[in-house]
């Protein structure tokens, strides 16, 4: 029994180490892959190689394929890069690790990586959404959370108005010249400040839950939100789940 035991404890101590080895390796990169640091500082318009995990995808058209990775330092937003609707539906999962051979660009504040060809790789990781509301007033930290999954707590829903001035919860289109189905936008608030989030229809389409969701808000409602921190001109996060705050 005593010998049983013993087996048995060294065991689960070889999976508690060998699990804790994959959660520190989510970094590790293949040969030829930048690490984010090295991403970072690569000048617009030049060649990159960067490897992390499908965090969602938000649209495929005509062998294209647009969708957010990351890993442990950071996260990319990968533009129209080559997919076949095959690879797109049975290779490219939520926590799949890729390495993606692109051109980084900027448009409107949003880096990406652009014309890029993709590879898979070994290796399964999902994140959970980091806090970054106490940063939604300090942009220039904030901006070095873009594209990663990220929450916001305790947000206040504050009216829109649309191009005639009239208020309403939220917008279908930036404007409020849309229908349903389009892109939502909506203002909240928290520590005195408004912000624009959006619901990007490709990401979000009206079937979801969070598109629904957002339907129902109410100027005054108490919400946390989960999303991606896309940018256009500042912060417009790409919104995936609306609730009650808690």
């Amino acid at each position: 029994m005593k010998k049983f035991l013993a087996l048995f404890l060294a065991l689960m101590l070889t999976m508690v180490f060998v699990s804790c080895g994959e959660k520190e390796d989510i970094n590790a990169k293949s040969e030829g892959s930048m690490t984010y640091a090295e991403y970072v500082a690569a000048e617009v318009d030049s060649a990159v190689v960067v490897e992390g995990y499908v965090q969602a995808k938000r649209s495929w058209w005509q062998d294209e394929v647009t969708f957010f990775i990351q890993d442990g330092d950071g996260a990319y937003f990968i533009y129209n890069a080559a997919c076949s609707e095959e690879d797109y539906n049975s290779k490219l999962t939520v926590g799949t690790k890729v390495k993606v051979t692109g051109v980084k660009t900027a448009w409107e504040g949003e880096v990406e990586v652009i014309e890029g060809t993709i590879e898979y790789l070994d290796g399964k990781y999902t994140a959970e959404a980091e806090d970054v509301t106490a940063l939604l007033a300090d942009t220039d930290n904030l901006i070095k959370k873009q594209n990663k999954f990220v929450s916001f707590k305790g947000m206040t829903v504050e009216a829109s108005k649309d191009a005639d001035g009239n208020e309403a919860a939220f917008l279908y289109s930036w404007d409020g010249s849309g229908t349903e189905g389009d892109d939502i936008y909506f203002n909240v608030s928290v520590n005195g400040a408004t912000y624009t989030f959006t619901l990007e229809s490709y990401l979000t389409d009206k079937t979801t839950e969070v598109y629904k969701a957002a339907q129902a808000l109410k100027v005054g409602d108490k919400i946390d939100l989960e999303g991606f921190l896309y940018w256009y001109q500042g912060p417009q996060p790409h919104i995936t789940s609306i609730a009650a705050a808690k």
